[in-house]
């Protein structure tokens, strides 16, 4: 029981955060829809069989069968997350990143400094979203455009503080 309520108030936890920061960047509605599927039964009784309350629950998933069910299913329903945005190309038919719309990359934006905040507590600075991004970035599949977007605001976020790139994101970020 334990895990279940663990996994319950940190997926809440987080998915609260994400609103917040929605709301600040001016997207509050868009931000109430976020990760609603990890709530699916699908999604949610793995990450209690893996959870942990210091990583997600698909890292375990992953370890233990090489891949996560759980994430295929949730990035194939959040737009949010860049792994949603691939397709064939006509020609080549060879998978490639699709530019993300902006209201999606600010959605990023917000989870993953609502996802630091959650998993590192206290330990939590504005560095640290920037630092785990700049940890994959050389193998990540992500459009260009997207990946120079999402790391602007993070440098943003890592240099300014939280309100400086909030109020940036509501005056500029819109598409």
């Amino acid at each position: 029981m334990n895990k279940v309520w663990g996994h319950f108030k940190t997926i809440t936890k987080h998915r609260h955060q994400v609103i917040y920061h929605c709301y600040k960047a001016g997207i509050f509605w868009q931000g109430c829809k976020h990760d609603l599927s990890k709530y699916s039964p699908t999604e949610f009784w793995v990450g209690v069989k893996y959870y942990s309350g210091d990583r997600s629950p698909n890292e375990g998933e992953r370890e233990h069968y090489g891949y996560s069910r759980a994430w295929m299913h949730h990035k194939g329903r959040n737009k949010h997350h860049f792994e949603y945005w691939t397709d064939y190309h006509p020609v080549t038919r060879e998978i490639q990143p699709i530019k993300m719309p902006m209201n999606y990359v600010i959605e990023m934006f917000c989870d993953r400094v609502a996802a630091s905040k959650i998993y590192l507590g206290k330990r939590y600075t504005d560095k640290e979203p920037l630092a785990y991004f700049m940890k994959g970035k050389n193998s990540r599949v992500i459009h260009p455009e997207t990946s120079a977007c999402i790391e602007k605001l993070l440098v943003m976020l890592a240099q300014k503080g939280e309100e400086a790139t909030f109020d940036y994101i509501k005056k500029y970020g819109r598409d």
